[in-house]
């Protein structure tokens, strides 16, 4: 078995790579990563130059750069999961992207090894020619994303397709859809809501009040503070930023 360690202390990674070794010393440690970036780049890395991919992770949440959930938003990531944290909050939105099981730390040998046996044994319960229906038990599906929307206009109703859209921002609560040749309409979702629908690939989350597609930026700024600024196609009528803490992951969507 191939095994992905995403762990940002360091002492921490050893221990899990002690542990899992103790389990089973022929598991195959492929890497330690310690941030979402590193990992995002580390896994579009690997699968371009065909090396081994994992067949499992564990991973921690809170990354030394951001939430370990950004890595969902960047990269499709359909392998199993055990998530290793300090925090419990987590564990709903932890076992919607992948997770077989979730480990509150510090870790011990107990419950890392009966979260392996549980991976070891859903996978044994099917063939290679039946990975699909493994993946489904698993709750591992290939993701769909919202390919048009519905809107209301006035006493009409009409759809808008996601490839038509440049971008979305928020304004005074309301979510407006803004259309490639600028119309500008209201929809019934929050950009929180947003996000996690639309393809990572197409569509990037630049700040809290813009989400926003690779054809709708027509200049990029640098600006004071490490940020980024950006022109948008059509014009949106105010500064939009891309904040220093968003700027790698932003570089890294544009270079995908």
């Amino acid at each position: 078995m191939n095994l992905l360690i995403i762990e940002d202390e360091d002492l921490t990674a050893d221990r899990l790579e002690e542990l899992v070794l103790q389990y089973d010393p022929t598991i195959n440690i492929l890497a330690k990563l310690p941030s979402v970036r590193e990992t995002v780049q580390w896994l579009k890395e690997t699968r371009s130059s065909g090396r081994p991919q994992p067949d499992l992770i564990l991973m921690d949440i809170h990354l030394e750069d951001d939430l370990c959930f950004r890595i969902f938003e960047q990269v499709d990531l359909p392998v199993p999961i055990i998530f290793t944290t300090a925090f419990d909050e987590y564990m709903i939105k932890a076992f919607k992207v992948n997770s077989i099981d979730y480990l509150l730390k510090p870790v011990n040998y107990d419950s890392l090894a009966a979260a392996l046996q549980k991976y070891q044994s859903m996978k044994r319960q099917f063939s290679q020619a039946d990975l699909e229906s493994l993946r489904e038990a698993m709750g591992i599906r290939k993701v769909e994303y919202k390919t048009r929307f519905l809107i209301n206009v006035g006493t009409r109703l009409r759809t808008i397709e996601t490839a038509d859209v440049a971008y979305f921002y928020s304004e005074e609560k309301i979510t407006f859809l803004v259309t490639k040749d600028n119309q500008r309409l209201p929809i019934d979702y929050s950009l929180d809501k947003l996000t996690p629908i639309l393809n990572p690939t197409d569509f990037f989350r630049a700040n809290r009040q813009f989400l926003l597609s690779l054809p709708a930026i027509k200049n990029i700024h640098t600006y004071s503070n490490s940020k980024l600024k950006l022109e948008l196609q059509p014009d949106p009528k105010t500064e939009v930023f891309i904040s220093k803490e968003k700027v790698s992951s932003f570089k890294d969507w544009l270079d995908a």
